[in-house]
């Protein structure tokens, strides 16, 4: 699966930051949507030099929003950091 862009917002608030996406932007499958996850941050490499990650785990934060399917809820979002080094341990 290839993507040339993908929307997403970089969100900072004290020393943190995140990186927001919209559900609907990323792989249904839960193997893709976590490669391009992976890749948006640079995880590749163990200093993210290539992305929006920040060379450690504790600083490279992701959030994947979208619509609730509950009538008293506006949002859903999955909430995570993104590991530095996954993909040399073989993950995902």
């Amino acid at each position: 699966m290839s993507f040339d862009r993908i929307r997403c917002v970089i969100m900072r608030g004290g020393t943190s930051k995140a990186v927001f996406f919209h559900e609907n932007d990323l792989p249904p499958d839960r193997g893709n949507r976590d490669r391009v996850i992976l890749r948006a941050f640079g995880s590749l490499d163990l200093r993210q030099i290539d992305g929006l990650g920040g060379a450690n785990s504790s600083i490279s934060k992701v959030a994947i929003i979208g619509s609730s399917s509950r009538p008293d809820v506006d949002v859903d979002y999955t909430f995570g950091q993104v590991s530095v080094a996954c993909l040399l341990w073989g993950w995902p």
